[in-house]
């Protein structure tokens, strides 16, 4: 379906010319990246001509898909507004604004937890349904310069009368019509709630995966608890503390959605997280936001803006953070330079990470969101690195460190390691031993809620069709099928 506008879509013909993107050529795109969320759409040259030519705007998911689509032949992000499509959604806009500002801060986070559960209830798939494709990796060179220059807010008091204001302008958005709006007073208990609730979803995440419905449940949480103390009046002291527990929180929110897949999800909740982290004045919490951001980058194939974001988080936090939170830093840093292919800078950053390791200590005042970081986890991001740099002899070594130890906690990763063991097992010859570590690393993506996971099993077996006929390799696609053909 589709309406029409007072003339030709000028703007949308002159961005056409500028991405050299043809009528066909947008077409496809568009029905590729609506195939990728479950759409199927069948636009072709004609229905483009019609959207340039007679200024029809396609309806539903459509112009978000077209915005995404010439975003990403630009390598940049395009607004609705910049194609003559500004009328169809204002969601687009949704979660990338880093404002200096703390009230505006707040604003854009309760915003994007708003529309982000809204479009939850109504249609399944949130906003990000209609924004499928729509990351940009340019759109964090604004936070993390900002950041980088000033990783804490003055003040982020908020008194009765500011608070009253806020809250009852947040009513207003939502149709709340109540009556008498009293601000809330937030307290250190209020914090301590959401902190719990951080360290639960984190559990339940490593455990069961984003896609788990535990792990769903933070979006909840952030509109229900979150949002509302955001909004309420609290002192200078504990203001920091909410910030910091939301930010948590926010982080998690997008670290789900980008094991899910849903990457422009991730992106805006990664952006939200950041700006809360600096007016949390955490520096070290700031840094473990722009690591996850350098993972995404990295994983998206944008390896030169993830070692930017990786080198980011280390430069604000030298003589702040712990050995090992420094660690962390340092191997994500090395997994963007082997995702570059870059071997050299990969060895020394890997040679720090395991350094500062080294140096950690139990009564070390490391995080609480840095516990899933121990020597296994290093040697399962090591042994990634030098898959990426196709040196399977020390993939394996790496490899058999970090499956020596249980992982009932942390059985995502333990999926994923088994998938890297495999691949490993396959450049070095071992049909037999390949096969065998991708049977289990198949039986463990079963159990969980992983995109990320199911992809990796995916390029498993990819490396392993020059084998196809090898009854080992059809028995493993076989046991791979039902999790190849369900929803992630």
């Amino acid at each position: 379906m589709s309406r029409e506008l007072r003339g030709p879509n000028e703007k949308l013909g002159t961005v056409l010319a500028l991405a050299g993107i043809s009528n066909a050529g947008l077409a496809r795109r568009v029905n590729d990246l609506g195939a990728q969320r479950g759409l199927t759409l069948r636009y072709d040259k004609t229905s483009v001509a019609r959207w340039v030519s007679k200024g029809m705007v396609p309806q539903g998911a459509a112009p978000h898909l077209i915005a995404a689509a010439i975003g990403a032949k630009l390598g940049r992000p395009v607004p609705l507004h910049e194609i003559g499509l500004a009328d169809a959604d204002p969601a687009p806009e949704v979660g990338l604004a880093f404002p200096r500002d703390v009230g505006e801060a707040v604003r854009s986070a309760t915003e994007l937890y708003r529309l982000d559960l809204a479009g939850r209830r109504a249609g399944g798939g949130g906003i990000w349904q209609s924004l499928a494709g729509s990351f940009a990796v340019s759109a964090y060179a604004t936070p993390a310069s900002r950041w980088l220059i000033t990783p804490a807010d003055s003040s982020v008091a908020r008194d009765a009368a500011v608070a009253e204001a806020a809250q009852g302008a947040h009513s207003a958005l939502v149709g709340d019509t109540s009556g008498e709006i009293s601000p809330l007073r937030v307290g250190h208990s209020d914090v301590a709630k959401l902190r719990e609730a951080a360290s639960d979803a984190r559990r339940w995440d490593s455990k069961y995966g984003g896609g788990d419905w535990r792990s769903s449940m933070v979006p909840e949480c952030l509109r229900v608890d979150a949002a509302p103390l955001l909004l309420g009046a609290y002192t200078d002291e504990v203001g920091r503390g909410l910030f910091g527990a939301t930010a948590e929180l926010t982080r998690l929110a997008g670290w789900m959605a980008f094991d899910t897949g849903q990457q422009e999800a991730a992106q805006r909740y990664y952006i939200q997280a950041l700006r809360l982290a600096r007016a949390a004045a955490d520096v070290p919490l700031g840094g473990y936001v722009l690591a996850s951001m350098s993972l995404q980058a990295t994983y998206r194939g944008f390896a030169d803006e993830g070692v930017d974001l990786a080198q980011a988080a280390l430069e604000r936090n030298r003589g702040l953070a712990t050995a090992r939170t420094m660690s962390f830093f340092r191997l994500v840093e090395a997994r963007a330079h082997a995702k570059a292919g870059d071997a050299v800078a990969a060895g020394a950053a890997l040679k720090a990470a395991e350094g500062w390791l080294e140096r950690s200590r139990p009564g070390d005042a490391d995080p609480s969101w840095l516990g899933f970081y121990s020597y296994d986890r290093f040697a399962a991001d090591a042994a990634e690195c030098y898959r990426d740099l196709k040196a399977p002899r020390q993939v394996r070594r790496f490899t058999e460190q970090a499956l020596s130890r249980p992982t009932e906690e942390f059985v995502r990763s333990h999926g994923l390691r088994l998938v890297v063991s495999a691949v490993a097992e396959l450049e070095s010859g071992n049909l037999d031993a390949a096969c065998a570590a991708g049977t289990r690393a198949v039986e463990v993506a079963g159990r969980i809620s992983s995109a990320r996971t199911t992809e990796y099993v995916r390029d498993l077996l990819h490396r392993l069709e020059p084998y196809g006929d090898e009854p080992r390799v059809a028995e493993l696609r076989e046991r791979a099928r039902p999790l190849l053909v369900s929803p992630a």
